[in-house]
């Protein structure tokens, strides 16, 4: 599959490109960005082709994989599946609902395969450890907590973007995407209140009967950053494990789906339906978040 690179930030350079490379069964062609020196650099330090129109990447390219701030990736995202072009996404798919619809309109309508990048959807032990909980009855309650020190660290990560839309966008889709398979659905947003720096607590009605909380944050000291998922039900209580792989090796796995997707015509579970769905419950989060006080 030939595959193109949208964006040249830091999350394309020390993953996407890497991983897009690197890949057996990928054929990696070239790269657009809004710098044009930026996308040369790249290009030039993987031995592809720089191009200064997207649409003549499209058209050389079976799939495109998107490293972009989200509002960026929902309109090129539908612009390429418009093309033809697969898509693999970064998550968030969408900062609004009616732009993640617009992605998945336009995916359905082109018959293009998606799949999001849920980076612990697509670590082994992790990925396990989540369709083993799915199949296990009579969950009562999970926590999810994923503090980050983007914004208190030397982190290449502290992007506008980040600081525009804070942790509920940037890794709340991250334990959403740990949750909804075990728990089910989010059938509504029960409450959701600030704490320091952009910390978000969200508390979820799920589908299946439990509810669920979750902790969010940038702002963490170092120190306190770190990811956590545990459950408690009629089974006992469950922790997520670690993964001993990074974002490459993860993001090549993602690769792997949408190459599985592309040639049997099945969804992934982690398409951009799912973000969808994802962007649609952080929207209704963000709603409350917005009518409580600070």
């Amino acid at each position: 599959m030939r595959i193109g690179l949208l964006g040249t930030g830091p999350w394309a350079q020390l993953a996407h490109a890497p991983a897009l490379g690197g890949h057996e069964e990928l054929d990696f062609v070239g790269v657009w960005g809004r710098r044009p020196e930026a996308a040369k650099e790249l290009a030039e330090r993987h031995g592809v082709r720089a191009y200064d129109d997207v649409d003549e990447l499209f058209a050389d390219v079976d799939a495109v994989a998107v490293a972009l701030p989200p509002d960026v990736q929902a309109s090129l995202a539908a612009r390429a599946a418009r093309a033809g072009c697969h898509l693999l996404l970064d998550k968030p798919l969408a900062p609004t609902v009616e732009q993640g619809r617009a992605v998945v309109q336009a995916v359905e309508e082109a018959g293009v395969a998606s799949v999001v990048f849920f980076t612990t959807r697509f670590q082994p032990e992790p990925a396990t450890w989540i369709a083993e909980q799915a199949a296990v009855p009579g969950w009562f309650t999970g926590r999810a907590q994923w503090l980050g020190a983007v914004f208190t660290s030397e982190s290449p990560f502290a992007t506008p973007w980040r600081r525009e839309k804070g942790a509920l966008w940037d890794v709340g889709p991250h334990a959403l995407s740990v949750l909804l398979p075990v728990l089910g659905d989010v059938r509504r947003v029960t409450a959701a209140a600030y704490g320091p720096g952009d910390t978000a607590h969200v508390v979820l009605d799920h589908a299946g009967g439990a509810s669920s909380t979750l902790t969010l944050s940038l702002t963490a000291p170092p120190a306190a950053s770190g990811a956590a998922v545990e459950l408690h039900g009629e089974a006992g209580i469950a922790v997520l494990p670690e993964s001993a792989d990074g974002a490459v090796p993860a993001l090549k796995r993602a690769a792997d789906a949408l190459l599985t997707a592309a040639r049997t015509g099945r969804p992934h579970a982690c398409d951009a339906a799912f973000g969808l769905r994802v962007t649609e419950i952080l929207t209704a989060a963000e709603d409350v978040l917005n009518g409580a006080a600070r």
